[in-house]
């Protein structure tokens, strides 16, 4: 009988199954309304002129898409990924400094193992992307959190926190943060923040890795300049177009500053050879022959129209001491129950109900328990949505210690 954990790696036995994928099982059961998954909305895209861009790529252009190609990406995507990145603010970026990846999954991956060696930490913010996370865990490094508001990173305990580090001799290999819209908990960094973390982290010697999936989907404002903008050769900036074209191409890319281009395009290169072609072409064809911003204006419109169906379906249904915060952006409302409580077991009870959600614990290294959750306002209708929030308020309402008095109302 094959024994598999004879075959395994150290790292792979360190892998473990995030409570999101266990959500994605749960969200399988038919009649279930998701309050999941981070999916952008599609039904705007023009797919019948994707159509036929598709077929002539493949009719007409085969040899080439259906090829192998450059390990950098083409040289026709990094030049429209430029453009992408001046609408977000970093103006004049180099095509040549551009590596074009299997989504910005596979840039956080390249990132991970290029600059961290086992065993040295990635300071993060708390919370942070599930999936970056399970790529630290890979790769062995130790995920170190610092303290958030309602403004993303705070710099002053971002600075006690590495000062912290540097005193118990450990090496930080990167910073790595979400400045707009952040994954889970929707924060928006003001520029003048920016601007002090970057300094910081210059000062304390650290590197950042900034991943901007959602700085184009604010739903009033326009993108805040990413902090590659001002600091690009202190930073590896790492973009996509799953949120404003299509998550199945598996497209990303990162920036890199000169110094470190050969290093991250090989350690890239030696993953997954070339990105897909056929991708980078059907992508090159969005973002240059399609009103790609027009697209994203009225994909933002809905957001906007969907999370306020969530936002007035949680102020009706929720007792009012679950508490949490409107976002001005991207997919996301991060809410928070009680300290005390946790969350995780609530997703299981949620899930008999016909609503899921993702528990807070999912999204920091730190141990529990976490009174956060996540609810996802991208994918799902208006009406579905709320009708998921009807069937989650029972579930969270009874959970809350009988004890306590009710807060007043919340304020509308």
């Amino acid at each position: 009988m094959v024994v598999p954990s004879a075959f395994l790696s150290d790292r792979a036995r360190g892998v473990k199954q995030s409570a999101v994928r266990d959500v994605f099982d749960l969200a399988m059961a038919p009649g279930v309304v998701s309050l999941a998954g981070g999916n952008p909305w599609l039904d705007e895209l023009p797919l019948e002129r994707l159509g036929g861009v598709a077929e002539e790529l493949v009719a007409r252009q085969g040899h080439l898409s259906l090829q192998y190609g450059a390990g950098q990406g083409t040289p026709e995507l990094r030049d429209a990924v430029c453009s992408v990145m001046a609408a977000d603010g970093i103006s004049g970026a180099d095509p040549e400094n551009v590596v074009i990846t299997p989504g910005s999954q596979a840039a956080i991956d390249t990132a991970a193992r290029m600059l961290g060696n086992p065993g040295d930490v990635v300071v993060v913010e708390d919370p942070t992307f599930v999936g970056a996370l399970n790529t630290f865990n890979t790769w062995e490094l130790d995920a170190v959190t610092t303290p958030t508001d309602d403004e993303g990173l705070i710099p002053a305990l971002l600075r006690t926190t590495l000062q912290r580090l540097r005193t118990e001799g450990r090496r930080v290999a990167f910073l790595y943060t979400i400045p707009s819209y952040a994954n889970p908990s929707g924060a928006l960094m003001p520029a003048e923040r920016r601007d002090e973390v970057a300094r910081i982290c210059r000062e304390e010697g650290v590197l950042i890795v900034e991943d901007n999936a959602y700085g184009q989907l604010g739903f009033t404002d326009g993108p805040v300049a990413p902090i590659a903008a001002a600091h690009r050769d202190h930073v590896i900036y790492l973009g996509t177009v799953s949120k404003i074209f299509s998550p199945g191409v598996r497209i990303g890319w990162a920036l890199v500053p000169t110094a470190l281009l050969r290093e991250f395009y090989l350690s890239a290169e030696s993953a997954f050879v070339c990105p897909p072609v056929f991708s980078q072409m059907l992508s090159t064809a969005f973002l240059t022959r399609f009103d790609w911003q027009g697209h994203v204006a009225r994909c933002t419109d809905e957001y906007a129209r969907r999370c306020d169906a969530l936002v007035e379906e949680m102020e009706q249904t929720l007792d009012p001491r679950i508490q949490w915060r409107r976002p001005a952006g991207g997919f996301f409302v991060w809410a928070r129950m009680p300290d005390g409580l946790d969350t995780l077991p609530l997703m299981h009870t949620a899930a008999e109900a016909g609503v899921v959600f993702v528990p807070g614990g999912a999204f920091t290294p730190d141990d529990g328990p976490h009174p956060h959750f996540r609810l996802a306002f991208s994918f799902v209708a208006p009406e579905a949505l709320r009708e998921g929030v009807r069937r989650l308020a029972p579930v969270l309402n009874a959970a809350l210690p009988s004890d306590d008095p009710l807060a007043p109302p919340r304020a509308k």
